[in-house]
């Protein structure tokens, strides 16, 4: 009899409700069960009826075990078994667990693990492109045909997670067209041309180029939109400047055509923030890049057609698929568009986490990774003139950034502070 009571195993008869059980129990009152239970034999179907004796059972420390170790663990259990007719009582030693619901994604792993993988995975997805963008013009210098394949992706990848409902496309109405046509115009004329200067120049020169887009900001804010840019953020623009000149009269590979559409980029991506902030629709994110990625291909394709088409048709094509094959050109092709709408999707998913500090220091760690690791697989020569102005251009970015975080974080201070008032 007792070598058969030790396998015995205790067994709810319905799913076990936590909440009314935890309810029901405190370190101070004895254990109580309303809930049917039975005994089961390890090796045999026949369950046997059973109920808790009404000895107290008292616990201590009852609330930290639970929290410490997420189930609660009942050492000794007395319990009335109706086997072969007879009472009796039996000490069962394994315990009776209760296993609390399981943990949400976000229960799991703390916010600042999930932040910082996202950080990670914008910077990875951002330097994959870079470098499979530059590797794709060493043998196909056509970049008004390369802006196409990056938005052609795009807009492919969301039409698929419209028909499938992720997300839920919003719908535009001929006023959201209106206003968001400009910042498609601006993100078309942009993305043009920083790809015609990375086709131009190398990537890290292209990169310490736009680190110049700050100071067309500050400008375009006091000059366009009437706001008062402070002393102190016009005074951190000057080391941005200067080493940017630094950098560019001893680039290596500087050309003209380089510099300067890396210069209207600049000024395009600019614009498209001040277009930006009048396109404030009530749309999600990803869907207000979805659409803004559609018109900006509408844009797009005419120079390209105008500009590259003959040239293209001739011997583009040609020359590339002779050079890596057709398998390996439709894939670079392919590859660089993805990357390109990925690293742009997660980018806008990360920095709806994070505070404007750390939005600002994001973007500064980012292109300094764009710029190491392309001067690093690339192999690109750079003098000592270039590689200081580059560090002093940087600097300035992040001190610019932060300064302007900074003030953005008063600002929002302020405004909480008169609202309670």
């Amino acid at each position: 009899m007792a070598s058969m009571m030790s396998h015995l195993s205790l067994h709810h008869a319905k799913p076990f409700n936590f909440s009314n059980f935890s309810s029901r129990i405190s370190p101070t009152l004895a254990l109580r069960t309303s809930q049917p239970v039975v005994l089961s034999l390890r090796n045999s179907p026949e369950k046997i009826p059973a109920e808790f004796s009404g000895k107290h059972l008292r616990f201590s420390g009852w609330d930290q075990l639970l929290r410490r170790r997420g189930s609660v663990q009942i050492p000794v259990v007395k319990a009335a078994a109706a086997a072969d007719g007879s009472d009796q009582e039996i000490e069962i030693s394994e315990g009776l667990k209760i296993d609390e619901a399981p943990k949400s994604f976000a229960d799991r792993f703390p916010a600042p693990l999930v932040t910082g993988f996202f950080f990670f995975t914008w910077y990875f997805l951002n330097v994959i492109f870079n470098i499979l963008n530059k590797k794709v013009y060493n043998y196909f210098p056509y970049p008004y045909f390369v802006s196409v394949v990056h938005l052609l992706v795009g807009v492919t990848y969301c039409l698929i997670s419209w028909s499938i409902g992720l997300p839920k496309r919003a719908p535009i109405n001929k006023d959201l067209l209106g206003v968001l046509t400009p910042v498609a115009a601006c993100h078309a004329l942009g993305h043009v041309m920083s790809n015609v200067s990375f086709a131009a120049v190398a990537v890290s020169f292209t990169h310490t180029i736009k680190a110049l887009e700050p100071f067309f900001s500050a400008a375009a804010s006091q000059f366009v939109l009437g706001h008062q840019i402070p002393f102190s953020l016009w005074l951190s623009l000057a080391p941005v400047v200067l080493g940017v000149s630094m950098a560019s009269l001893t680039e290596l590979s500087f050309n003209w055509l380089g510099f300067t559409s890396a210069m209207i980029s600049n000024i395009s991506f600019t614009y498209r923030s001040i277009y930006s902030k009048k396109a404030m629709t009530g749309m999600d994110s990803t869907n207000v890049y979805a659409y803004i990625s559609i018109i900006a291909l509408l844009f797009c394709l005419p120079p390209a057609i105008l500009i590259e088409g003959p040239k293209l048709m001739q011997y583009g094509f040609r020359d590339a698929i002779a050079k890596v094959g057709m398998v390996k050109f439709v894939s670079d092709l392919f590859w660089i568009g993805m990357f390109y709408h990925l690293y742009n999707q997660i980018a806008t998913n990360t920095l709806e986490r994070v505070a404007p500090l750390t939005h600002a220091v994001g973007n500064v760690l980012k292109r300094v990774f764009v710029i190491g690791f392309s001067i690093i697989v690339f192999g690109n020569r750079i003098s000592t003139q270039t590689g200081i102005g580059t560090a002093i251009a940087i600097a300035g970015v992040a001190m610019y950034s932060l300064i302007k975080a900074n003030l953005e974080e008063q600002k929002k201070k302020t405004a909480e502070k008169a609202k309670t008032s």
